[in-house]
């Protein structure tokens, strides 16, 4: 069905309203008997039905309402993800892809040489595929093409799949390959939605991006929360490391050891215009059966973060703090033969707090244009802590100031610029330049 156009809504809204209106009036003053009059609760909810259409027409075609806070589509999923659940039946195709170059600079800022060669990705190619059964059963798919080619260090991956009966606000069902709904960018990961040429180091080495897993679970609404709540398969400890925390843990649901399961989800406060605001975790353990010195590996990991996102007009503002703790570290690092300062971490921690403003509005009348600069500080450390007997590698523990600007010609096109200086406590930071053009329809 054509997206009703702006004058259109109005005209159908007024004439609502004057419909309504005339019903009010005396029952003498009425020649012929009224047509019923929808209640003041069914007007009210078409005003808000109209309202979303009007927002959503701001990000086009690959816009949906904004059920689940500032910037987000549909179920806290990106706009293009979130496409199949506005249709009215059959197939949706979406999509977003992302390019970028790192030109980086010649030393570490110790001095010495830094050895490392500028890079051109392009980074992935996505295509969302979606099938509404009816208005209950939903299909939504992401497929992932990486790095241009399977033969040259790509690969083709299957990003999330779900199938979501749709019961109603307060509660619905999801199975099958599931994102972890953790941070602010795992589930909203379309570049033109987040700012820098990069996700941000909190998002990728305490909170793994892309996570994904096999599971079932639920997701909806009470009052001013939104929820999900998912049992998955869980991490398998043998691939958590110093430096990429519990990153390489992820199963990614190929073939997935499931000796032991997880749970995992979040709740996020909505009520408030512009602002999203809430709790996620995960946890389960990570031993998947491992036996060292006859003692089966628990392994239990729990990862929790706080976040926020906050947006008036041009104002954009969004902050992450994560924490993660490992049980039985040690005898993780004993069965994949680490040693010294190549220790697990038993506790994994990061934190950032971003802000931009928009200033195309000073610039230009164009409302469908944005202009961005932005700066966002962080802290990492995979190895907050180790165990007894392990010592930490100070260049596990970073510190990246990103600056930058985000220039969106359309809501849907994302060109980006940033500087990004990396530090650390053993003085082997790299600094580097972030060239990007993303886009999502």
């Amino acid at each position: 069905m054509p997206r009703m156009t702006t004058t259109a809504a109005l005209l159908a809204l007024s004439c609502s309203l004057m419909a309504h209106c005339a019903v009010a009036q005396p029952v003498e003053a009425q020649k012929e008997p009224a047509k019923e009059s929808p209640s003041n609760e069914e007007l009210a909810r078409q005003i808000e039905v109209l309202t979303k259409e009007l927002e959503s027409m701001k990000l086009g075609e690959a816009a949906t309402k904004d059920d689940a806070g500032p910037g987000k589509g549909v179920y806290g999923l990106g706009p293009a993800a979130s496409k199949v659940y506005t249709k009215k039946q059959g197939l949706s195709i979406g999509g977003y892809g992302e390019s970028i170059y790192q030109a980086f600079e010649s030393e570490k800022e110790n001095g010495t040489a830094a050895g490392k060669t500028n890079e051109w990705d392009y980074l992935r190619a996505v295509l969302y595929v979606g099938w509404k059964f009816s208005p209950v059963f939903v299909l939504n798919t992401e497929i992932e093409y990486e790095h241009a080619s399977t033969g040259k260090g790509g690969e083709v991956s299957v990003e999330f799949a779900t199938l979501d009966a749709l019961l109603s606000r307060y509660a619905n069902v999801r199975a099958g390959m599931v994102l972890a709904p953790m941070g602010l960018v795992n589930e909203m990961h379309e570049p033109p939605t987040f700012l820098g040429a990069r996700r941000p180091d909190v998002e990728t080495q305490v909170i793994p991006s892309t996570w994904r897993m096999n599971g079932v679970g639920l997701f909806g609404e009470a009052g001013p929360v939104a929820y999900k709540l998912y049992v998955t398969e869980s991490l398998n400890g043998t691939g958590f490391t110093a430096s990429s925390g519990i990153r390489g843990g992820r199963q990614s649901g190929a073939r997935a050891k499931a000796d032991d399961l997880a749970v995992t989800g979040r709740a996020d406060l909505v009520s408030v215009p512009g602002l999203l605001a809430g709790v996620s975790f995960f946890t389960g353990n990570t031993g998947q059966g491992l036996v060292v010195d006859g003692r089966t590996v628990e392994a239990r990991t729990t990862l929790l973060d706080l976040h926020a996102e906050y947006r008036h007009r041009g104002l954009q503002v969004r902050g992450v703090f994560s924490r993660g703790t490992i049980d039985d570290a040690a005898l993780l690092n004993r069965a994949a033969g680490l040693t010294g300062n190549k220790s697990i971490g038993e506790t994994i921690e990061g934190w950032y707090l971003q802000g931009g403003y928009d200033v195309w509005p000073l610039l230009s009348e164009n409302v469908s244009t944005a202009l961005t600069p932005f700066v966002r500080y962080e802290e990492v450390d995979t190895q907050k802590s180790v165990p007894a007997g392990f010592s930490k590698d100070p260049a596990n523990d970073r510190t990246i100031l990103t600056a930058g600007l985000d220039f969106k010609p359309l809501p849907q096109i994302a060109v980006k610029l940033d500087y990004q200086s990396y530090k650390n406590e053993a003085k082997t930071g790299i600094s580097q330049w972030n060239f990007a053009i993303g886009y999502l329809f």
